[in-house]
């Protein structure tokens, strides 16, 4: 029977490697992480994420717990709405789109772990989950990466304005004098991304330093 069981938990741990892209190594490091910070219990809520120390002055604390518990990035049957808590299967996916990319990956691979990562970066972005960025959406982002900024802060609002305005031109080009620009879609992002050459730095957070401070080690 003991047998048995640890046979089914190494190919439990293999699956999740497999669907994942992290080494066998990797899970169980991780597997030992969720159990931390979920004090040895079977699920995660939000308030074990809020207690990292080196999340506590990340100025998009709030977007980066929140995407753990949205659905969007855990569950592709089912991706409205989010979750109160969950458990180490939802975890390492959601984890996943922190890891870097490998040397030996192909450039298809690589290519598609890009797409997934701009993805789960809109989705904490959109934050209503309605396939678009709003204004006032951008806005609030821009706001809570620069507001520790004293020099900056308070133009947080005309920055988002013009950010905004300028993902308009790129992706709708001249636009008329009347013509409304309702949002970003995930198109739209991918379209103003590859045309900055957007850099993590840029987005708030290093996937590499993040993978490091909430996990300590470098996957």
């Amino acid at each position: 029977m003991g047998a048995f069981h640890s046979r089914h938990v190494e190919n439990y741990i293999h699956d999740l490697a497999e669907k994942t892209g992290f080494s066998v190594e990797q899970v169980e490091i991780l597997h030992r992480r969720f159990k931390q910070l979920s004090r040895d219990e079977d699920t995660l809520q939000p308030e074990h994420l809020y207690s990292i120390p080196d999340l506590e002055f990340n100025p998009i604390r709030t977007q980066i717990v929140a995407a753990f518990f949205d659905k969007r990035n855990f569950d592709k049957y089912s991706p409205q709405g989010t979750v109160q808590e969950i458990g180490f299967e939802q975890f390492l996916t959601v984890m996943s789109h922190f890891r870097p990319l490998k040397l030996r990956m192909t450039e298809e691979q690589r290519e598609q772990l890009r797409l997934e990562k701009l993805q789960f970066l809109f989705n904490m972005y959109d934050l209503d989950n309605d396939g678009k960025i709003s204004l006032e959406e951008y806005r609030q982002v821009v706001y809570e990466l620069l507001s520790k900024n004293p020099k900056i802060g308070n133009e947080s609002a005309s920055i988002a304005d013009a950010a905004m305005l300028e993902a308009a031109r790129t992706c709708m080009g001249q636009m008329e004098p009347d013509q409304v620009y309702e949002g970003i879609t995930f198109q739209d992002f991918l379209k103003v991304c590859y045309s900055l050459f957007v850099s993590q730095a840029s987005l708030g957070f290093s996937n590499e330093d993040l993978f490091v401070k909430m996990n300590g080690f470098n996957p």
